[in-house]
């Protein structure tokens, strides 16, 4: 029986997602005014040491042809990686540059990057928003919400549970991911599914319900009236306990993806990832002896899992949760991620944020991909698995649409 724990206790980590809009005040016309309809919404998810923040530049009735957006953090915030744009950060004050495809924007149109960082016990909004060197202030940030406790309590938020370890180390700094643009739609894709030619309530035809090792009451079933887009989803009842858990496999020829695998799942599910682990998606590796590679979640954040001697990505201390991120409850979110079996590295985006936690560079670092690299890791993945395994008292409704498998990064 394939039962496997995560070697260290849990930590529950509390986890706050902030929203700021950021409107901008249309300025007199002139060489240093800003566009009528300028506006950058600065939209950004913190956790305990860490956040990320995607910003979207709109320049309203003037086109763009190269942009700098600048800013500056009242708080404790420093940036450690972007994509899609040039970042630095000098004392407070933050320049992002456009990178080389994404400079001309045009009028009503709009362009997107983003930035990771860590950050201490005061995470403010940013102010002072400027586009080409001309001031963008807008309405002040909504209120902090808190999601639902992992035990799923809606009242009240357990004490956190902290592993005892020595003093926790400072988070390390991670390289920024390589800032190519994702290709549009499923263009080039070996599987690419949103479930539209399912014609039963259970998922047949390129897929097939698989319970690994043993069957529960864990169920699987198309579901007509949720879905990202089109009509349809998979949608998984996965109940607590091992036993418990189903899968639904592709049945589709993967051997063409080669040894670079990007994937892209959109999913949503009902309850906050638990204290302990769980799984959502596995991959067989036949370099591993056929046992799975694993995402999933464990002390409320999200993370990466191999089966055959319980390695995790990021390390389940403190420090290497807190550069992970919660999987967003009640709608849906893209999940990115790409393996290269030849390098054996690893990445991961969530609604298309690097997340530094889930990165594993070829290069051990504390806390985050140490632990993963305590073994020559070279993974040669030979199938596609979405579901749900719970190796303790965990249960969740999940839907799954628009499901890719390829040789490039797809996007969201």
């Amino acid at each position: 029986m394939r039962i496997s724990h995560a070697r260290l206790a849990p930590v529950v980590a509390a986890v706050a997602t902030l929203a700021a809009a950021v409107v901008v005040t249309p300025l007199v016309a002139g060489p240093a005014a800003a566009a009528q309809g300028c506006q950058v919404d600065y939209r950004p998810t913190v956790w305990p040491g860490g956040f990320t923040a995607t910003v979207r530049v709109a320049p309203g009735d003037t086109a763009l042809n190269g942009w700098t957006v600048g800013w500056t953090y009242p708080g404790d915030q420093r940036i450690t990686g972007a994509w899609n744009a040039v970042v630095s950060q000098s004392g407070a004050t933050v320049t992002a540059r456009n990178a080389a495809w994404n400079g001309s924007v045009p009028a009503g149109g709009a362009t997107e990057f983003g930035v990771q960082g860590t950050v201490g016990p005061a995470a403010p909004a940013p102010t002072g928003f400027t586009l080409n060197g001309v001031p963008c202030t807008g309405a002040p940030p909504g209120p902090t919400t808190a999601p639902p406790s992992p035990s799923g309590s809606p009242t009240t938020s357990p004490s956190p549970t902290v592993s005892p370890s020595p003093t926790a180390s400072p988070s390390p700094t991670m390289s920024p991911s390589p800032t190519v643009p994702p290709p549009a739609g499923c263009a080039g894709a070996v599987l690419c599914d949103g479930f539209e030619n399912q014609t039963g309530s259970a998922p047949s035809g390129d897929w097939t319900v698989v319970h690994p090792d043993c069957a529960g009451t864990g169920a699987a079933a198309v579901d007509t009236a949720t879905a990202h887009a089109g009509s349809r989803s998979v949608r998984i009842d996965g109940g607590a306990g091992y036993c418990n858990h189903v899968f639904v496999r592709a049945n589709r020829d993967l051997s063409a993806v080669g040894a670079v695998r990007y994937g892209r799942l959109w999913v949503r599910h009902t309850t906050a990832l638990p204290a302990d682990h769980v799984t959502f998606l596995a991959m067989t590796d036949a370099a591993d002896g056929n046992r799975d590679l694993r995402m999933g979640g464990q002390n409320g954040a999200l993370q990466w899992n191999r089966a055959s001697d319980d390695a995790t990505l990021p390390e389940q201390s403190p420090a290497g949760v807190a550069l992970s991120v919660p999987l967003p409850t009640g709608r849906w979110s893209c999940l990115e991620f790409m393996v290269d079996g030849s390098t054996g590295q690893l990445r991961t985006w969530l609604d298309g944020a690097a997340v530094a936690g889930l990165t594993a560079d070829g290069v051990p670092t504390h806390d985050v991909d140490g632990q993963w690299y305590g073994s020559t890791w070279r993974p040669r993945l030979t199938d596609l698995k979405i579901g749900w395994e719970s190796y303790g008292g965990a249960a969740d409704t999940l839907w799954f649409d628009d499901v890719a498998l390829g040789a490039s990064r797809i996007g969201c």
